[in-house]
């Protein structure tokens, strides 16, 4: 029987009740890790994964609610370290877009809940969960391709995606004393049930990578997990970039 990379490890997801949070969410259990995820509304879906998890012999609890509510995030780390006994791994996944082709008609409320979703969110539930963070541990934020290359319909969530990276540089930096390392993982297309939603059923970006298809979930999980192992020991405030071979800087 083959050791599982993350024997009793206490993980911690954004986003997990569909699409790479689900797929990274499954894989770790795999690895032998209990989960905690927080989803948005979706009950159906976030008790889908839940399930699965605990098919898989694991521990498993999940959080409804706005990860850009501070009280929620307290409430989630709280709970999360009460049940598990601490947090080793935390996964920032969750994001949000509106596509538009055109500033003039970026709606101010979306590009509010974009920022909210995909940054601000981000740095409140960290900044909640890194007290619990012990050295050895790891933080694996989801970044995206339209950093680098932006995106002419998805401005502001480029924007938000190019701050993800500057988030995991800099809080790299400050986390080098507790020897906690911070990563992040920059997708290009991906066929999820967001990509589907933003680009109708053929679930295809535009500008499409050399492998000439969008990646699966699962396939963009393996990164998530080699920067949640001991593999990557050396490696912190680096981005991977499973995006099906489109050359990126950085």
């Amino acid at each position: 029987m083959r050791d599982l990379q993350l024997q009793n490890k206490s993980v911690l997801i954004t986003g997990a009740d569909s699409g790479i949070g689900k797929a990274v969410a499954l894989l770790f259990a795999q690895e032998g890790a209990d989960i905690a995820f927080i989803y948005y509304d979706d009950d159906e879906t976030a008790q889908e994964t839940k399930n699965e998890i605990l098919t898989l012999g694991r521990k498993c609890i999940m959080f409804s609610g706005d990860i850009n509510d501070y009280e929620f995030c307290k409430k989630c780390v709280e709970k999360t370290v009460s049940e598990f006994g601490g947090i080793d791994i935390l996964v920032n996944n969750a994001g949000v877009q509106f596509p538009s082709d055109n500033i003039e008609n970026l709606e101010e409320e979306n590009i509010r809940k974009t920022f909210n979703s995909n940054i601000i969110g981000m740095i409140l539930l960290t900044k909640v969960a890194f007290p619990y963070l012990k050295e050895g541990a790891g933080i694996i934020n989801t970044t995206s391709a339209v950093a680098y290359q932006g995106h002419e319909e998805l401005l502001d969530y480029s924007a938000t995606k190019g701050a993800i990276v500057s988030f995991t540089r800099s809080l790299a930096l400050q986390s080098k004393p507790k020897g906690i390392r911070v990563n992040a993982v920059a997708p290009g297309p991906v066929a999820t049930p967001l990509t589907k939603e933003t680009f109708g059923e053929e679930e295809e970006d535009p500008n499409k990578p050399p492998f000439e298809r969008n990646a699966t979930p699962e396939e963009v999980a393996a990164s998530f997990l080699f920067l949640a192992t001991d593999a990557a020991a050396q490696i912190t405030g680096q981005v991977l970039h499973p995006n099906g071979g489109i050359i990126v800087n950085g």
